[in-house]
Formats: C-alpha cells, sequence, structure tokens
C-alpha cells in the first residue's frame, strides 16, 4: 500500500476510463495470491505452485487446499506437507 503525504491538490476525472480503471485496481486489491510448496518428508518429492484468488471466492481457496490432505508420495507413500505462502 501507497501513502503519499502532503498532496496539495487533488483531481477528479469523471470519464469513462479513469472508472474502469478504479474498478481494475479494486479487484486487484481484493486479490489473495498463494504460493504452495509441497514436500515429501524423505526428500523424494519437492514441487511448487502459484495460485490467486478473489476474497469474495474463498471458500474455492479453501476447498483447493482440502485436496492436499491425502497427496501421498508415490516412492515411499507418506504424506506429503503442504507450506504456503500468502501475499494479500
Amino acid at each position: 500500500m501507497n501513502i503519499i503525504l502532503g498532496v496539495k491538490n487533488m483531481e477528479i476525472d469523471n470519464t469513462k476510463n479513469s472508472s474502469d480503471k478504479s474498478v481494475t485496481a479494486s479487484e486487484s486489491d481484493d486479490l489473495i495470491k498463494v504460493r504452495a510448496t509441497i514436500t515429501c518428508p524423505n526428500g523424494d518429492y519437492k514441487k511448487k505452485f502459484k495460485n490467486q484468488f478473489l476474497r469474495k471466492e474463498i471458500e474455492m481457496m479453501i476447498v483447493s487446499f482440502k485436496v492436499f490432505d491425502w497427496l501421498t508420495c508415490n516412492k515411499c507413500g507418506e504424506l506429503l506437507k503442504l507450506d504456503l505462502e500468502f501475499n494479500i
């Protein structure tokens, strides 16, 4: 988030293009970016995934994470570890 202090003049442009930009900007502000790293506890497997979700679609993100509950390593059969990194 950028904050600019000391602004003396502020102009508002009511054209169609400026309103489109503000809608797009507000959608990008509501975006949750997620990086998932899946690893095997024995070190046999490591994979990274990236995805992004709108805040209003948080339920879809939760369902996506539940898929990882049952994933196992093809080589050793251990449950895979899921590490999540959020950029909100």
